[in-house]
This record gives C-alpha cells, sequence and structure tokens, in this order.
C-alpha cells in the first residue's frame, strides 16, 4: 500500500508544477488524511520508510528523500540531492545540486548544503553557514552562524 499521493493541489516553482501530497496511512506522527509538503513527481518522496515532506517544503527535480529523513518548514531539497537515512531539513534550509544529507544529519534554520558536498553521521549545518562544492562535513561536525566550508 502507498503511504502518501499526490493531491490535485498544484503551484508552479520556478516554471515546475509541484503537487501537494496526502497520507494515506498514519506512521511516525502523520494521520492517514494529513496534507504535507510538496514535491514534482513521486520520484522525490520514497513510498517506502518512514521519510516524509511536511507542508511547507518542497523537493523537485532528481532530488529525492528516502529512509527515515523529514522535511519539514519551508526547506528546499532539489537538484539531484539526497536525503536519507534519518536526516532532516528544516526551516529555510536548502539542499541542492549533486548534494547528499545523511545518517542522523541536520541542516536547519537558513543553511545551504550544496555541489558536491556531504553531510552526514551526527553533523549539524545551522543557521546560515553554508558547505559546498566537495566538502564533506560527518560525526559530530557543528557548522553554525555565517560560516562557509
Amino acid at each position: 500500500m502507498k503511504k502518501y499521493k499526490l493531491t490535485t493541489a498544484t503551484k508552479t516553482l520556478k516554471g515546475n508544477t509541484m503537487y501537494q501530497i496526502q497520507a494515506l496511512k498514519s506512521f511516525r506522527d502523520v494521520i492517514a488524511g494529513d496534507l504535507g509538503g510538496w514535491v514534482e513527481s513521486e520520484d522525490n518522496l520514497s513510498q517506502l520508510g518512514d521519510c516524509w515532506v511536511s507542508e511547507g517544503a518542497r523537493v523537485s527535480g532528481h532530488a529525492i528523500v528516502s529512509g527515515h529523513a523529514i522535511v519539514s518548514g519551508y526547506a528546499s531539497v532539489y537538484g539531484n540531492a539526497k536525503v536519507y537515512g534519518k536526516a532532516k531539513v528544516s526551516g529555510y534550509a536548502s539542499v541542492y545540486g549533486n548534494a547528499s544529507v545523511y545518517g542522523n544529519a541536520s541542516v536547519l534554520g537558513n543553511a545551504m548544503v550544496s555541489g558536491n558536498a556531504r553531510v552526514s553521521g551526527h553533523a549539524i549545518v545551522s543557521r546560515d553557514a553554508k558547505v559546498f562544492e566537495d566538502a564533506w562535513q560527518s560525526e559530530y561536525t557543528w557548522v553554525s552562524e555565517y560560516a562557509s566550508v
């Protein structure tokens, strides 16, 4: 059984049609019938695991959220980015390009992770920090404020 469906509610973002998702079954703190965030297609959010895109968040392009990952707030995941494991992307954070956020890592606030960057383990990227190009942040790294790595 599918975990969610695309609703008929749409919006256009940078020329792409985004569809709001709706839970078809209960899991985590999501109740069947709850509206979630916005995806460009079912390829953006796995039907497996208990990953979720919350109401204001959006995932587009070839980006994918899977495993037990959560994208919430007004966060954006796009391009070829991957968010998986128990990772969290929230606030107004952005993960894009070929970037990956996984493990128990968190990207919060206005933080950005882009390029071929990897954020993993228990790493936290927060506030206005930027991790980009080929950077790799892992384990208990905390990148905060206006840092650029």
